[in-house]
């Protein structure tokens, strides 16, 4: 699934346009929510990388990606725990973990460009060791499994806008993130269109909350909120 279009965060990249807050029915159908518009997107942001070797928007901004980092950093995750990234999109986060010194992971997008955009970008940093693998991880196939990181920095919010089904398609994008993540293994989330509590119900079967990420605030008419919310779940 997509996720490389650009997010909200502190970077100053704003939420996608169309993506509302989730109501008693769920999310109003986009485009965001297709294969076709990410198909779009990444075909455009190809052209784009090999004609003037731009790599394109980072979803949610450098800083999601640091803040991932520091928090599997914090808790010791070993450099050499299988990692799987949901929705690589240009697969600049995989570069990020690489440059830590994380030796085995792996990104997934259902969008060919993608992978093809985040192939060329790796192969331009010299990295050898991460896969990629065009995969639709509400189809999975049988051989992605036993992964003890999670990755999702907007492929869950892309899911929540599609036009056909979204509420069973997020079902099975449950039911998927159990099978391909070991007992005991990390579900690193970060979204703009969930809240703490909504993601809590979203994932309350067979996942239970280690942590709540900090992510900016706001302020507005004497309270604060945020923008973005970032979890980490561990599967029970």
């Amino acid at each position: 699934m997509s996720a490389g279009a650009s997010g909200g965060d502190a970077a100053g990249v704003s939420a996608p346009s169309g993506a509302v807050s989730p109501g008693e029915d769920g999310f109003a159908p986009s485009a965001l929510g297709t294969q076709e518009h990410w198909d779009a997107v990444y075909e455009r942001e190809l052209r784009t990388f090999q004609e003037y070797g731009d790599r394109g928007e980072i979803w949610f901004g450098e800083e999601s990606m640091n803040r991932l980092i520091r928090w599997m950093q914090k808790h010791k995750i070993p450099l050499d725990a299988s990692v799987l990234d949901i929705g690589t999109g240009n697969g600049v986060f995989l570069v990020e973990l690489a440059k830590f010194g994380f030796s085995d992971i792996t990104g997934i997008d259902y969008s060919p460009s993608a992978i093809q955009l985040s192939g060329s970008i790796i192969e331009k940093e010299g990295l050898s060791n991460i896969k990629l693998k065009v995969e639709d991880f509400l189809n999975l196939s049988t051989k992605l499994s036993g992964f003890h990181v999670c990755i999702d920095k907007g492929t869950f919010d892309a899911i929540s806008l599609n036009p056909d089904g979204a509420a069973e398609k997020r079902k099975q994008y449950v039911k998927s993130l159990s099978r391909v993540l070991d007992v005991k293994g990390f579900f690193l989330i970060t979204s703009c269109n969930w809240t703490k509590e909504e993601l809590l119900d979203e994932f309350s079967e067979g996942f239970e909350l280690l942590e709540e990420l900090p992510t900016p605030t706001f302020s507005f008419g004497g309270g604060s909120g945020s923008s973005v919310a970032a979890l980490v779940f561990q599967k029970t």
